[in-house]
């Protein structure tokens, strides 16, 4: 499926770090970081984020704003919107998306239970495709304003997720939610088969974690500068070191991604703004 243009911006990336390390930057514009334009670049995304691959697919003129509403809907379905995640979850798929080149396996919406229940499970799932072989991509997201608090809970989270019967649970939940039109669900459905090995399977699952946080870096500046990547990249740098000092699982293939923003207060009640436009 084609998808929007880029937008956010890969200042840091170290492929040979372990984990690897990327983050991504909305930059400035008059003076001002670009939480206007993030959050219309967001709604963009919105349709592949909350609709099934056989709705996204016929999205056209003649249902175009009947499926926006829906998948508007399906993001967004409270007023408590202080305590929810979704809006880190679309982030998380419109960067894998974009740097990492995934395919949208499942629409995460579908594991909503009922009217204002959060999203069970991991906050995406991805694949990427590979000659023959398919890789599964299921993320964490911490939609956090404080990095610590995120590192803390996303590390104990990496613990509980990749246990055996969760991850067992987990699989059963996700191939019960794939879309038969979806060109890759017989490959994956393969890879996750009950009688599959997890070992076997660990070899083909990348979890992607993306940790959103207020920076001092982005407070501190009103345009791109040489001070301003130097300040950026060691901000990063030391994030990423307290992410690495706590006990990761080693099973699993991990890759941190960092989102600093300048406000995450005001860029979800902007966003919870703008969806109720739709919903």
């Amino acid at each position: 499926m084609k998808h929007p243009a880029p937008f956010l911006k890969v200042r840091v990336s170290d492929f040979e770090a372990e984990p690897w390390l990327v983050a991504m930057c909305a930059g400035y514009e008059n003076g001002e970081w670009r939480e206007d334009q993030l959050i219309e670049h967001a709604m963009e995304w919105l349709p592949e984020f909350s609709l099934k691959y056989s709705e996204c697919v016929s999205l056209g003129a003649h249902n175009a704003v009947k499926l926006l509403r829906k998948a508007a809907k399906a993001l967004y379905k409270t007023e408590k919107f202080k305590s929810r995640g979704e809006f880190g979850e679309l982030f998380l798929h419109m960067i894998l998306r974009q740097v990492y080149g995934t395919i949208p396996a499942i629409c995460k919406m579908h594991y909503k239970d009922s009217r204002n229940d959060t999203v069970k499970g991991f906050d995406c799932v991805h694949v990427v495709s590979k000659d023959d072989e398919l890789e599964l991509w299921i993320g964490e997201v911490k939609f956090y304003k404080e990095i610590t608090s995120a590192i803390r809970d996303v590390v104990k989270e990496l613990h509980e997720h990749t246990e055996r019967d969760y991850l067992r649970d987990e699989f059963v939940a996700i191939t019960n939610k794939i879309d038969e039109t979806w060109p890759h669900s017989e490959r994956l459905k393969k890879l996750l088969d009950e009688n599959a090995s997890l070992d076997d399977v660990f070899d083909s699952v990348a979890i992607p974690v993306l940790l959103t946080y207020d920076s001092k870096t982005i407070n501190g500046h009103k345009k791109i500068t040489k001070a301003f990547e130097v300040e950026f990249e060691k901000e990063i740098r030391q994030n990423f070191d307290k992410f690495v000092e706590k006990e990761i699982p080693e099973c699993i293939n991990v890759s941190l991604i960092l989102l600093p923003l300048r406000s995450k207060e005001d860029l979800q009640s902007k966003l919870h703004g703008e969806l109720q436009l739709w919903s």
